[in-house]
């Protein structure tokens, strides 16, 4: 901690829509800190914050990267941690891991651009997961035909009155307006902003400000502090990061008026809240996990108890397993800076631990603390993976594990179905970042192509099927015959399987393995060789022999009587259909709905949440493999989706042909 308190200590998460100065800012801030010695630009690929080669070339943030410096206020010495996040949708699990680790959170706003879908998603998932105390920061006032009071004006229109400017633009440079003692005419009304949020934080301040018709400087920040701390004012403040104007009022406001550890509580999955005391036993959580080229795994934690120092003993409480901390490092740009130790609030890297991952609780022995799972949102692209070389083959899997390590949005499945190893992300960039990580980290080349769809079957009607099996082979013989009838399973049918037989035409001993082979059936259905489901199968009549007929016999035969029972029953295709939710500003919706239909999809519902309007769709999963890239081209960037299985439905007849000659053609090509 460097000798400085904890109450010192501001940790924050730099959030906002992607191209909203964020980085930018970063690098401004770090050269106030002393991380940096001259600006960086993101233009030049010189920022402190987007060092990754795919950052550099895409010019976007891809990780989030935490910052920790000193600030000095006349003789008082704070702690500014600070963790620059992703603004893209296909970085979001970036984002998720960065708000655990912060006390409070700063929106970035290009005043050129005003409240974008990363903005309002930046501040669903604060208030989503408990972070209540939220600034806001305007960018880009530097930028051609940008107004401050139209930005601030679009901020308090979307998220409430309670959000006021603390810094503006007078004359040219930003100042405190709470520190100003005369305001322009055209800023004049933000006093009555401050004054009207600061009286609503007590009733002393209400009847002063209704008995004066305004509040003094020092009631105005006191109101503030105490509107700040409980998440009920949310301050403003602008920057023009490149000219160095606003960056140290900003600084300087968010250590007078915004929270240190304690005000965010954190608590453990029993709910015992875990006090920010650098004497009590440390407890931390790992919110990120980074592949360094050098060192290998870095696992990014958040201090919440106690202190941490190098040599320490740690107890993983996710997993049971125990730790040495080799080193600690604050990592900033390509930078690795050891310390001596961590308190309550920091964030610094530990390298070379063995058996830790993102989310884990370290804990000081004895202490049994387990901190809630970071929620991370779930995939909704995928791709088939396929090593190009059996060489990479050989390397796919340590190459995927490192990835999922390090990404937990990331996830790759082996699909029993389909025999392909399914990748999947939060959109396409997401996919090709990863695929550059694989070369870059474990020189694995793959090659990605749309993954297969796991089709099912079914039937709509009623079908009988019978079959005889014998077989005489110089002794003992095979024999076993069933009848049975499928038809389809209804909601309120239990069981799924049915002895209807009488008078011991199958003895009880064989119908297990008459269940076999019915099981065996459900395996390949009648229309193109997928895995049945949705039917009821009933067993009324067959025959045995008292010396020949066997297990093997008994299952032979239900698995043909199912196979022509089933091609009798009006076999259909099943397809899985998603639940797709389309979060979209207004004017985009006649194209995002006209989309959802060209792709068979059917619209539910539409409602407003935040500013955005959410279009819930049924969409069939064959028309969705592509639909993160359609969605950014439709919506330039400002939509986001998500989706689950909702269920299997049949498919139209034309569509159906068309998969079963497919499927055809793919099963003899496996015969051969």
């Amino acid at each position: 901690m460097t000798g400085i308190p904890v109450s010192n200590v501001r940790t924050f998460a730099l959030l906002g829509h992607s191209g909203s100065g964020k980085t930018t800012l970063t690098d401004a801030i770090a050269l106030k800190l002393g991380l940096n010695d001259r600006l960086g630009s993101v233009a030049n690929g010189s920022s402190i914050s987007d060092t990754n080669d795919e950052e550099k070339t895409r010019k976007i943030s891809i990780f989030s990267n935490p910052f920790m410096g000193n600030y000095k206020i006349g003789d008082k010495e704070y702690r500014i941690v600070f963790v620059d996040t992703p603004g893209a949708p296909d970085f979001y699990g970036q984002v998720r891991g960065a708000i655990r680790a912060s006390d409070f959170a700063v929106i970035a706003i290009d005043a050129s651009s005003g409240i974008e879908a990363g903005t309002i998603r930046a501040w669903q998932a604060c208030k989503s997961h408990n972070l209540s105390t939220i600034a806001f920061v305007i960018t880009g006032l530097d930028k051609e035909n940008t107004d401050f009071m139209g930005t601030v004006s679009a901020i308090r229109e979307a998220f409430g009155g309670s959000c006021c400017p603390v810094t503006a633009p007078v004359g040219g440079k930003v100042v405190n307006i709470l520190d100003a003692e005369t305001l322009p005419e055209e800023l004049s009304e933000i006093h009555t902003f401050l004054s009207e949020s600061a009286a609503e934080t007590s009733e002393e301040l209400m009847e002063k400000y209704f008995n004066d018709g305004s509040l003094s400087a020092a009631d105005i920040r006191a109101g503030l502090l105490a509107g700040i701390a409980e998440g009920s004012t949310n301050p403003i403040y602008c920057v023009k990061a490149l000219q160095d104007d606003g960056v140290d009022e900003f600084l300087s406001s968010i250590c007078r008026l915004l929270p240190g550890p304690g005000s965010r509580k954190f608590s453990d999955k029993d709910g015992n809240v875990i006090a920010p005391d650098p004497a009590a036993p440390f407890v931390a959580q790992v919110w990120r996990t980074a592949i360094d080229t050098f060192v290998g795994q870095l696992s990014y934690i958040r201090v919440l108890s106690g202190t941490i120092t190098p040599g320490m003993a740690v107890q993983n409480n996710t997993t049971g397993s125990k730790e040495t901390v080799s080193s600690l490092l604050q990592v900033f740009g390509r930078k690795q800076v050891p310390v001596e130790n961590a308190g309550p609030g920091e964030i610094v890297a530990i390298p070379k631990f063995k058996d830790v991952h993102t989310g884990d609780t370290l804990c000081a022995a004895g202490v049994s603390a387990v901190m809630p799972d970071i929620d991370y949102p779930q995939p909704v692209m995928l791709m088939s993976v396929h090593a190009k070389t059996q060489t990479d083959e050989d390397k796919l899997g340590t190459a995927m594990k490192r990835l999922s390590d390090s990404d937990p949005t990331l996830q790759f499945v082996k699909d029993e179905e389909t025999k392909e190893i399914v990748m999947k992300g939060l959109g396409d960039v997401h996919i090709d970042v990863a695929v550059a990580l694989m070369k870059l980290q474990s020189n694995v080349s793959v090659e990605l192509t749309v993954p297969k769809v796991a089709y099912r079957e079914t039937v709509t009607g009623r079908g009988e099927g019978h079959y005889k099996h014998k077989k005489q082979t110089g002794g003992h013989g095979q024999f076993g015959e069933v009848y049975l009838r499928i038809m389809p399973k209804t909601d309120d049918s239990e069981e799924w399987f049915v002895d209807s037989t009488v008078g011991g035409s199958i003895p009880g001993n064989f119908m297990p393995a008459v269940q076999k082979g019915v099981n065996e059936g459900l395996l390949k259905g009648a229309v193109a060789g997928y895995p049945v489901q949705g039917v009821k199968v009933e067993v009324y009549d067959g025959s045995f022999h008292p010396v020949d007929s066997s297990e093997v016999a008994f299952k032979i035969a239900a698995s043909r009587a199912f196979r022509e029972a089933m091609s009798q029953a009006k076999p259909s295709l099943l397809e899985p259909i998603m639940t797709v939710r389309v979060s979209i500003p207004d004017s985009y919706m006649g194209a995002i709905t006209g989309d959802l239909n060209h792709r068979r999809g059917r619209v539910l519902g539409m409602e407003m949440d935040d500013g955005m309007q959410t279009v819930t769709a049924e969409v069939p999963m064959a028309e969705l493999f592509q639909y993160p890239a359609q969605l950014r081209s439709l919506t330039g960037g400002r939509g986001s989706f998500e989706m689950e299985l909702a269920r299997y439905d049949v498919v139209p007849s034309n569509l159906a042909q068309k998969i079963a000659a497919a499927r055809q053609d793919e099963l003899k090509m496996e015969d051969e």
